[in-house]
């Protein structure tokens, strides 16, 4: 697994991530997750609330592709690696809690992503390079 560093985490927490996957047929959706948060140093997940398009297509087995980008800083991370969703088991049930307690929506389910590669999307010579890959 790839590895998230204290930096990272902190641009996570302060940006903006958005996420990508694809239907059965070939289509792609891409939309913006503010639910989005940090597991531990090899995951990413997020509450799936509107059980939407992005949830249908992660039912069907699509791959998920998390970015975030910060524009006044020209700097972001993209992160791929494996999808499992967590819809009654302990992780699913905490997040239940704190979206009771933020006084959002249930989500329908927790996406994780364990992480695989993280990609930089700083802008220059850089972009879409690995930083670390597992």
């Amino acid at each position: 697994m790839a590895t998230l560093t204290p930096e990272i985490k902190d641009f996570l927490a302060n940006n903006l991530c958005w996420i990508a996957t694809v239907s059965k047929d070939g289509e792609p959706d891409l939309g913006p997750k503010m639910s989005m948060f940090v597991l531990d140093d090899n995951h990413l997940a997020y509450h799936e609330r509107t059980a939407g398009q992005h949830f249908q297509n992660l039912t069907d087995g699509s791959k998920l592709v998390i970015a975030s980008v910060n524009f006044a800083e020209k700097k972001g991370y993209r992160f791929r690696g494996i999808v499992t969703l967590h819809t009654d088991d302990d992780i699913y049930e905490a997040r239940v809690k704190v979206a009771e307690e933020e006084g959002t929506k249930k989500p329908a389910c927790v996406p994780v992503l364990e992480i695989t590669e993280i990609q930089d999307l700083s802008a220059g010579a850089k972009a879409g390079t690995t930083i670390s890959k597992d």
